[in-house]
């Protein structure tokens, strides 16, 4: 048996005939003739020694051999198109693609993005705002923003600001509830994205951590939780805002944080990136810049008392 690779080409030819289940799509994809795509297929068979298609009248199927070949063969041209992909943007140093989540996309970037297009007009910004585990060769992404408790030590991972929770209301709500004691009769906003921190940290820890015994479960509940902030700032009750998504708010007024107390919850947003990417020009500059930005609201933690969440007896 013969141990040296194909050629490539044949590999190829395979690999989309194999994905199409057809030798015209085949061709067509490739940009070649049918008759040099099946060449190229006879000659790859020839080396195998084996069949990899049965010939049907209208149609091919994998045999054995083939269906053996196959998912290898696509594995290994994805791989090599991730690593060229990722190869080009290293030569990139005026585009930047950053992915984080909907409500840090909505609470924190987008209003501060005119900021850094000013400071940076060499850079050309593009941002997909999803939640997905993300390969970053895959998904063609320099920077992610990712939010959670687990550490990210396969990538260069730079902690951001440190993420509480405190209750967050207009002020003309907060004239109406003046003190804690007065919150439990509030229309209180529910945010379930913060479900899944451990310990977990609602609306009854924040009352154990300021000494009342309530424990309210009836409000709207939210999933995202720029969704729950925007219900606060229309008026519609008290939610509980994490730091990064309120912070702009309550530095300008539109929100404010009347009780002085607020949970840590353990959990951060983590600014990621594949190790070594850290020093390219475009992902050094958003990086300073991120950091710069939360200093600037570094004033709204003054005076608040961060209260660790207390686990509740199982």
């Amino acid at each position: 048996m013969v141990n040296r690779l194909p050629p490539l080409t044949a590999l190829r030819a395979f690999d989309s005939a194999a994905r199409h289940m057809s030798f015209a799509k085949a061709a067509d994809e490739l940009s070649v003739t049918p008759a040099a795509l099946s060449f190229q297929i006879k000659s790859l068979e020839e080396h195998l020694q084996a069949p990899l298609f049965r010939r049907l009248n209208r149609a091919v199927e994998l045999t054995e051999a083939g269906a053996t070949l196959a998912p290898g063969v696509a594995e290994g041209f994805q791989a090599l198109v991730s690593a060229w992909r990722a190869t080009q943007r290293l030569q990139d140093t005026q585009t930047l693609t950053v992915t984080a989540g909907p409500a840090f996309t909505a609470k924190w970037l987008a209003p501060r993005l005119y900021e850094f297009a000013q400071a940076h007009p060499e850079i050309e910004l593009r941002f997909s705002a999803a939640l997905r585990i993300m390969d970053f060769a895959r998904d063609a992404v320099d920077v992610a923003i990712r939010f959670g408790q687990d550490n990210q030590d396969d990538f260069y991972c730079l902690p951001l600001a440190e993420e509480w929770l405190a209750p967050v209301m207009t002020p003309a709500l907060a004239a109406q509830f003046p003190d804690p004691q007065s919150l439990t009769k509030a229309p209180l906003i529910f945010d379930d994205s913060i479900n899944f921190i451990k310990p977990a940290c609602g609306w009854d820890r924040w009352f154990d951590a300021v000494g009342i015994d309530c424990n309210p479960t009836h409000g709207p509940r939210f999933s995202q939780a720029d969704h729950a902030v925007d219900a606060a700032l229309a008026g519609v009750g008290v939610a509980l805002g994490r730091r990064a998504l309120v912070v702009k708010d309550v530095d300008e007024g539109r929100l404010v944080m009347p009780y002085g107390v607020a949970l840590s919850t353990g959990a951060g947003f983590r600014f990621l990136c594949p190790k070594g990417s850290e020093t390219r020009p475009q992902v050094k500059a958003f990086q300073d810049w991120m950091v710069r930005e939360i200093h600037k609201t570094g004033h709204v933690t003054d005076g608040l008392k961060i209260v660790p969440v207390k686990a509740h007896p199982a």
